[in-house]
Order: structure tokens, then sequence, then C-alpha cells
């Protein structure tokens, strides 16, 4: 089968297609073949080859190619014996760990998956999974945030930011949020109740009654050049979070190394998938009450995916960047 690998570190950096074999399923794996995905941010160290720079660089290798990509939705082509929820020609979607996903073919957990209907794009579908589980994981799993409270979630056009505007919203938070000017729309149409151009403004200057939980989302380069430090924007939003708050950062790596004051509950985590987490999150999106917005959509090719490495650094741009292998 062809694979889409990282043959050259650099940015955008070079894909190319690749033979390689077809994956060998466990009991408990189905095989998924491969209808779309999305480029997550989150790779952007590892396909330039800064991570390496990094002290949290030896946990991968430098070794060509790299495969990247672990959101999927596409249709079960066979299942593991030990395969209970799923049957072939199922419509899946959610993640595959450590295995990348712009390839013809990937097994996957069953418990990384959930169905989807027909009702739901293979784009919409194959962009939601990591967005849509860091915020439900960030906001109620690790910010146990509450009815009434009041939340900042830093990057509010990006992909875990507006996802997590309209589930803060949704269950009866005061929502605060950072946006450029051109997105101020955006995320007020989410629920937004405040936004602020981070580009413009100190946060802490701004929001003088302070809030419960602060999710960040926002990577900075000083964040992979110090190690996992706090980067300036997760400073400055320590100083609006109440005593014994909470703050919460998917891009702090190192963060859990650092002692914080005033007793706010500061950690970074990563998101853990389940397949109950992912059948609340396809159910919010068929319901309409969770809306996934896609601001391009490229071909899940080598040349595609280049291109929606470059469209991803540019500004302006809100919500998820899809790769598909669906002809429009």
């Amino acid at each position: 089968m062809k694979a889409i690998g990282l043959t050259v570190f650099g940015n955008p950096g070079t894909f190319e297609e690749i033979d390689v074999n077809l994956p060998d399923l466990k009991d408990n794996q189905v095989l998924v073949e491969v209808k779309a995905s999305s480029i997550n941010p989150g790779d952007e160290p590892l396909r330039t080859g800064e991570i390496f720079k990094s002290s949290v660089g030896g946990q991968w290798s430098e070794k060509l190619p790299i495969f990247l990509g672990s959101e999927v939705a596409g249709i079960i082509k066979a299942v593991g014996k030990k395969v209970t929820r799923f049957k072939v020609h199922d419509r899946v979607m959610g993640l595959a760990i450590h295995s990348g996903v712009y390839q013809d073919f990937v097994a996957v957990d069953e418990d990384h998956l959930t169905k989807f209907s027909k009702n739901i794009s293979y784009e919409i579908a194959g962009a939601a999974p990591t967005i849509a589980l860091t915020a439900k994981q960030a906001l109620f799993d690790h910010g146990n945030l509450l009815k009434g409270q009041r939340v900042l979630i830093q990057g509010g056009a990006s992909g875990v930011g507006h996802v997590a505007i309209q589930l803060a919203k949704n269950h009866g938070a005061y929502v605060i949020t950072t946006a450029r000017k051109n997105n101020y729309d955006f995320v007020k149409a989410l629920g937004a109740d405040e936004v602020y151009d981070y580009t413009e403004f100190d946060i802490a200057d701004i929001v003088h009654e302070k809030v419960d939980l602060v999710i960040d989302t926002v990577m900075e380069t000083s964040i992979i050049k110090n190690n996992g430090a706090l980067g300036e924007v997760g400073k400055k939003s320590l100083s609006v979070i109440k005593d014994n708050g909470k703050y919460v950062s998917i891009v702090s790596f190192g963060l859990n190394s650092y002692p914080m004051k005033r007793n706010i509950d500061a950690h970074f985590f990563q998101s853990k998938p389940n397949h109950s987490d992912f059948e609340k999150i396809m159910n919010w999106i068929e319901m309409k009450e969770l809306h996934i917005h896609i601001d391009k959509i490229f071909p899940l090719s080598p040349q595609g995916i280049e291109e929606a490495y470059i469209h991803s650094k540019k500004q302006p741009k809100k919500g998820r960047i899809s790769v598909s292998k669906i002809q429009k």
C-alpha cells in the first residue's frame, strides 16, 4: 500500500509517497481505509526537526522517513478477533496513536474509535478527534469547570480553542477568549462573552475580574527553546487566575516541573483517546451542539499535505485544516 512520509525536515518539510506493507492487525484492532485526516499543529516541532533540539527530542527517532498524523476518518475493512463494537463497512473516526495516518490503510485500537453517520462528512469526522477530545478533557476532566465559573481560553479561533468555547458555553460558563481582530465575529458567534486581541493587549491589564480556569492552546517558539517552560502567554495567564484556580496547558510540556504561586493548580496534559469520549463528541456534532469549523480542505497527497502545512502558518485562519481523499 501507499503511505506519505516526511523525508526531509524543514518548513514545510518534504513529503513523498512510499510503498509500505499493510499493517498487521492485532486482536483488538480494526483496519481502516483512510478517507480524511487533518493537520495537527502539535506535529510542527517534529516536522521541522526543532523538537530534536529540546530535552524531549530523545523520545523520537531522527531517522527518516517519519509518518505523521493521528486523526482518522474512514471505513472499516477488517476487524480483529476480539473486536466487539464494530463490523466491516462501518464509518469510524478516532485516533491512531504512533502509526501515522497519511496512508491507504491504518490499524487502530477498537477503544480509540467511534462510529459516525452519513450525515457527517469524512472531513468533519477527520478534523474532530484531537481538538474535541483535548477541549473536552481540558475543560472537564482536568479543569473541573462548573456552571457559572469564568474561563479564559487562550487562542479561541484555533482548533482546540473554538471547540472549547462552545463546550464551555454549553456548560453554562462565562467565556473570555483571545483572538486576532479578524476572528472576533467568529469566536463571538461560537459563544464567547468577551474577546481580546492578544497581539495588541496584555491580558493581565484587561481582565480585572479574575477567572477560575485558563485553557492555554497557544504554542510559542520560546516553549520549545526553553524545554517546555511557560511562554509569555502562559505567564500572563497566571496573573488573571484566582487563588486556588486552575491553569491547564496543552502546549507547555515542561510545565509540571515548575511550582506555582497562590496555590494555583497548573499542569500540562495530553489527551487520552477512548471510545466513550469519542461517542459523546460525535453525538454533540450529530445534535448540532458542537460545530467543527474547517478553514480549508487539501488533497491527502504529498503535495496537498505540504500545502496544508504552509497554509497552517498563515493568518488569518480559524478552526481546522483538513486533508481528504474525497474528490469535491
